[in-house]
């Protein structure tokens, strides 16, 4: 049982965002706040709507079908005017990343408490940012830690971080250059025993959607998924044994990486290798997670792989 102050009111629910994890979201959310008799709108950047690319396109006639309410807005607007919106919304999902530059996401945090919106789930979908800290190499994440030192600061407006890890895609995209299916290579980030959790777009929508409705309501927490929690060693073993391949495996210390990103402090994936490597707040263990505790199924790094060679 659940009284009235451990609901989840599904009234006015804003997702910012309909790009991949947006989408994921909106799919699995939408369908059960209009069960519901509840509206749920999304916001997109104007440009979406005038002059839409033909992924976009597609997008938006999804979201039609889904019955989201899409309203295009530029999250680049000054705090103020971000606020006024956010002020006739009671929950807020921000599905964003920074589209508009540094500072994107204190400056649409702060919007949002100044809205005084009930309920808030930032763009935290990433690392454990309390462990990593400052100065970890990669700004995004020091401005994601001061996010957290925000929302904690104050009392109006609840909060509820989902920490899913890397995208499970980007381990094999050829620019991050962790597996590189193409080439042939594997590097592992500080040590091949350096771990790093992922979990899928689809999974996170999925995952996000039970969290957001689960009751009684999550207040003020810090939220663990988990697609999978891997070792760069294990990674290399599950991509060969799919593969049906050799791969060139070769280690990059985390002094390599260091030298790297001295050489070449702005660029992004270098400042994400650096990062990586750390180990510590880039993972951990399945056990804690909500989807393993709720027995929620999920895919690992050998189902994804699976499906994206189609085996």
């Amino acid at each position: 049982m659940t009284n009235d102050q451990e609901k989840v009111d599904l009234r006015d629910i804003l997702v910012l965002g309909a790009g991949q994890l947006g989408m994921a979201v909106l799919r699995a959310l939408a369908p059960r706040i209009r069960a519901a008799g509840q509206p749920i709108t999304v916001l997109v950047a104007p440009q979406m709507l005038s002059t839409p690319s033909e992924q976009e396109a597609a997008n938006l006639a999804e979201l039609g079908a889904l019955g989201v309410t899409i309203m295009g807005f530029d999250l680049g607007a000054d705090q103020d005017a971000l606020a006024q919106l956010f002020g006739h919304y009671r929950t807020v999902v921000n599905c964003t990343g920074f589209v508009a530059g540094p500072g994107t996401q204190l400056r649409i945090t702060r919007a949002v408490l100044q809205a005084g919106v009930n309920r808030y789930f930032p763009w935290q979908f990433g690392v454990d940012y309390d462990i990593v800290g400052r100065g970890s190499g990669q700004p995004v994440f020091d401005e994601q830690y001061e996010v957290r030192e925000l929302l904690r600061s104050q009392h109006d407006t609840e909060w509820v971080i989902v920490s899913t890890g890397m995208f499970t895609s980007f381990l094999f995209g050829p620019a991050f250059d962790v597996v590189n299916l193409q080439r042939g290579t594997i590097h592992g980030l500080g040590s091949w025993d350096t771990k790093v959790t992922v979990t899928t777009p689809e999974d996170v929508g999925r995952l996000t959607t039970e969290i957001l409705l689960s009751e009684p309501r999550i207040i003020n927490e810090i939220v663990y998924v988990a697609g999978d929690t891997i070792s760069y060693g294990r990674l290399a073993d599950v991509v060969e044994r799919v593969t049906g391949r050799e791969f060139e495996k070769i280690e990059w210390p985390i002094d390599k990486l260091r030298c790297d990103l001295a050489a070449a402090p702005d660029d992004v994936m270098t400042r994400y290798r650096a990062a990586f490597a750390l180990g510590d707040g880039m993972w951990w263990d399945k056990s804690i997670t909500f989807n393993d505790r709720r027995g929620l199924k999920v895919t690992g790094v050998e189902e994804y792989l699976h499906a994206r060679l189609g085996r």
